[in-house]
This record gives C-alpha cells, structure tokens and sequence, in this order.
C-alpha cells in the first residue's frame, strides 16, 4: 500500500431544496387555500476517523466531495426530502487545515471522532408558512439556503508512543525489526526508509507503539536529503528514541547534527524527553565503546544507553527506558494472554 500523509480536497454541502407554491383545490372543500410545503434540508459535510487506515492514498484518487442537496416540497403541506450526509473517513491523527495551511480546523485523534464541518443549507419555506389573516393567498416561496464549500488540506501525523531519530544508517530500521514485526526494510546505503514505519512493542506485559521515520541529514530542515517533513509524525510522540551509530567518525557531532535539525522543525521536538543510545556496539570492542559513551554523554547532557538492534543486545534495557517515559498511559497486554512472547504490530 502506498503511504500519503497529505492530501488536498474540495468539499460542498448541500443546498437547501426550495419551498413549493401551491394551493389546495378540492370538490366539496369549501375553502382552499395554500399548502406548499417546505423544502428539505441540504447534506451536511461530515468528518469521522475510523480504525484501520494510515494513509491519505484514497484522496488523490478522489479529490472532490459534494454533498446531496435537498428535494423541492411540494403541495398538501408535504416537505421535500432532505439531502443524506456525506460522510469522508480518514484515519486517525488526520488534521483538517485551511487551503493556505495556517490554521488547524480539526484534528482527529481517536477512532469514532466525528465531527459535521460544513453543514447543510435548510430548506426554503412553502408557501402555506406566508399565509396572513391578510395575505390569504401567497405565491412567494423561499429559494432554499445555498450550499458551502471550502478547499482543504488533509495532514496525517501517524499516532505513535515513541518516535525513532537519527542520521541514516543508524540502525532505526534494524531496530524496529528487533522490537516489532515491523517488516522494515534494511540496507547498506542511506535512506532505506522512505516512509513512516509504525510497529506494536509489547515488553513487561505492556504495549505501545513506535515510529520509525526517515534519517535526518544536516539542511534537512531546507529540503536536503528527503527533508523533515515527515517530523510531523513524531510530534505526537511520548518520547523521542535517537539512535547513533557507534561506527561514525564522530558521535557527539553526529548527535548534534539530528537535534540542530529538530530545534529548525521546532513543533516541540526539542522538548521532548529523550533515550540515547549508542547502536550498533556489536562491531567494537568494550574498550572502545566505554569511550564512545563517554564522548556522547557528553555531547547529549545525557546518560546514554549502549545497544545493538542487530545482535539484540541493550535492546530490554532501552524498551525500559521507553516505558519509564511514557508512563502508565500505554495499553496492557490481555490477561488470558497465556504469557507468549510473539510480538504483534500494526503496518503501515
């Protein structure tokens, strides 16, 4: 499935039907008089979040949405049918913004949200609603209120616990892999990830879910390599994983380069809690990898965990580390779950 977190649509309510002109004309009815009915309201606009997508990729294949508008009335006082809403799903963590992207209108964030965005335009009146102790045969009628319509922007920021960050080739991917049955893809070249990647960890009879995002390079901020803009699906995230592969020249700048890049995108990334940790550790010797420490912790202000996504190793101690920061808030696992350890995940 092809991943698309941002979209833009056009959507219209329905307008109002219009009020019927009519008169009522009956054999042995000795007085007539008016009885068109009123007109049907419009289709409202509706925005609901529903489980099981995670992706925006529907939308650039249907761009516009119109809602029905409602039925004209008609006589004996019948009012005209009002048109059905128009309900577009999109998966959770959707933001609806305006046409020039400033403003948030919406912003879903659990499923079963759902929110009326443009509503309907009523019915206009018949003409029996005009009748006056000295109008007693109207022919005016109202025309139906008009629609509204509006251009937006749809931005999905992937609802996750813990979000992956790092330069590329810092083992993001690998480690996923580990903690989850992510399925992410690995190379030896940068950039294997070219999308968000979400995987379900469960650890201490507990679960909760990590994104994994593309590597950041230095002027990602100004559109260098892929560029930040898929930061915006960490925003939402407890807290921040930053991985530093042990095998580059220089740890500690490899680390500022990732936060000088979070502080440019701001949203808050930068005051986020954070777990350090030093990857890829199973290709030195510990003499080595105590001095590495040393020289990240203090580069980072941090106390800097020594991992290995590829050999499994820290790997426990850095998914406790994750739990202590997001807190009791995490889903537990079911009880009658009988202990197994396999591992599940939600793809992408």
């Amino acid at each position: 499935m092809h991943f698309l977190d941002q979209a833009k649509i056009f959507v219209r309510s329905g307008a109002g039907g219009p009020g019927a002109v009519s008169f009522r004309r009956e054999k042995f009815i000795e007085y007539g008089g008016p009885d068109g009915g009123n007109g049907g309201k419009g289709g409202d606009i509706i925005f609901e979040a529903v489980a099981g997508l995670n992706t925006l990729i529907d939308f650039r294949y249907t761009q516009h949405f119109r809602a029905p508008r409602g039925h004209g009335g008609s006589g004996s006082n019948r009012t005209g049918a009002g048109g059905d809403d128009l309900v577009i799903k999109v998966p959770v963590g959707t933001q609806i913004m305006d046409e020039a992207r400033e403003e948030v209108l919406l912003d879903f964030t659990h499923a079963g949200q759902r929110e009326v965005f443009l509503r309907g335009g009523d019915g206009g009146r018949g003409n029996a609603t005009y009748k006056t102790s000295t109008n007693r045969a109207p022919r005016q009628h109202g025309t139906g209120w008009p629609y509204q319509e509006a251009w937006l922007w749809l931005r999905l920021k992937l609802l996750a616990d813990a979000g992956l960050v790092g330069l590329p080739n810092a083992g993001k991917s690998t480690f996923i892999n580990a903690v989850t049955n992510a399925q992410a893809k690995v190379g030896a070249y940068a950039f294997t990830t070219t999308r968000p990647q979400l995987g379900v960890v469960r650890h201490h009879q507990r679960e909760f879910v990590v994104a994994d995002i593309p590597g950041l390079i230095e002027g990602a901020a100004e559109g260098a390599g892929i560029g930040d803009r898929f930061l915006g699906h960490i925003e939402r995230c407890k807290v921040l994983l930053h991985l530093v592969d042990a095998n580059d020249e220089d740890v500690g700048e490899s680390y500022r380069i990732v936060r000088d890049e979070l502080e440019n995108y701001g949203g808050g990334l930068t005051d986020k809690p954070v777990v350090v940790a030093l990857n890829k550790i199973d290709t030195l010797d510990d003499e080595l990898i105590a001095a590495l420490l040393a020289e990240l912790e203090e580069a980072s202000g941090e106390e800097v965990i020594a991992i290995s996504g590829a050999a499994g190793t820290g790997t426990d101690w850095a998914l406790d580390r994750l739990l202590e920061a997001i807190g009791p808030d995490a889903a537990t696992v079911a009880a009658d779950d009988e202990g197994e350890d396999s591992i599940e995940w939600s793809p992408v």
